[in-house]
């Protein structure tokens, strides 16, 4: 059975050319496939490979403390998604072209069985709507999201600065909790959120996959799209679509984990947010259209 893992951390960093060097030779040497992102504010991995390989690397990496706390969200699969190990030097790990810097302090987080216990009651602790905000791209809330989300159908993460900001009174005195698949995308949105004054912002501590890690999934519709070539994973976090084609494409998605995938082709399309804003979502079918 293999292990894929997915991680990052927002710390600054400024050794890259040395640390993608021995980042590489050590995963190299434990036979790991995927893609590992590293930019000076941080890191950004996604790797496949036997459980003692995927555990001793971990362990090395985090004998390095700016990686000692490193948290992982774990799947397994058949088969390693990945064609190839590449490791990249990248401006950012994840780009909003926004002003904010996730490396001087995270946003504050809520964790997976808090948030399924708000939902499962209709409000968070303090009584306050919670609305849920996904922060991925279209081709990603086609193949499954939260119920009741805001889906702005964005065609890529630099998109949705501007479309929270033409919808501001959708958010006043709520509970704000921003998603994505692993987390490194709704840290930075809620980072930015609580710069324009919106009042509670949350991210989901790990992200969807988290989420469906530690909980029994309610409240998820669909399967969670994932970069490599699993193409999705379902509640039990097993592969539910057809794989995608392994090489150059699938590595690139993988590594950005914020970059359109052109070539995807979800299979199934969810319908738009009760209160879509700006655009409404595709009727079920066009999903494909729109991704390919």
């Amino acid at each position: 059975m293999i292990v894929n893992v997915a991680a990052y951390r927002f710390v600054p960093l400024a050794d890259l050319p040395a640390l993608r060097a021995s980042l590489h030779a050590r995963a190299d040497a434990l036979a790991l496939k995927g893609t590992i992102l590293l930019a000076p504010e941080g890191i950004n991995l996604f790797l496949a490979g036997t459980r003692e390989a995927i555990d001793a690397y971990l362990g090395w990496l985090r004998e390095d403390a700016r990686f000692a706390d490193l948290p992982v969200k774990e799947s397994l699969s058949t088969e390693v998604p990945f064609g190839r190990l590449r490791v990249r030097l990248k401006r950012e790990i994840i780009t909003l072209r926004a002003p904010v810097a996730p490396h001087l302090g995270r946003a504050p987080a809520v964790e997976a069985a808090t948030l399924k216990r708000w939902l499962d009651q209709g409000h968070d602790d303090a009584g306050r709507e919670v609305l849920l905000l996904d922060t991925r791209n279209d081709y990603e809330t086609d193949v499954g999201r939260f119920a009741g989300a805001v889906d702005y159908r964005l065609a890529s993460f630099t998109a949705l600065p501007e479309a929270v900001l033409a919808d501001r009174e959708r958010y006043l005195g709520k509970t704000i909790v921003s998603y994505c698949t692993g987390g490194i995308r709704c840290e930075k949105a809620a980072l930015h959120l609580a710069g324009l004054g919106l009042g509670e912002v949350l991210q989901l501590e790990g992200g969807i996959l988290k989420y469906l890690e530690e909980t029994d999934g309610s409240h998820w519709e669909g399967d969670c799209f994932v970069f490599d070539g699993r193409g999705a994973v379902d509640r039990t976090l097993r592969a539910s679509q057809p794989p995608l084609p392994t090489g150059e494409r699938v590595g690139v998605r993988g590594g950005s984990c914020g970059e359109p995938a052109s070539s995807v082709s979800p299979s199934a399309s969810l319908p738009a947010s009760p209160r879509p804003s700006p655009q409404p979502s595709p009727r079920r079918g066009e999903g494909a259209e729109r991704a390919a």
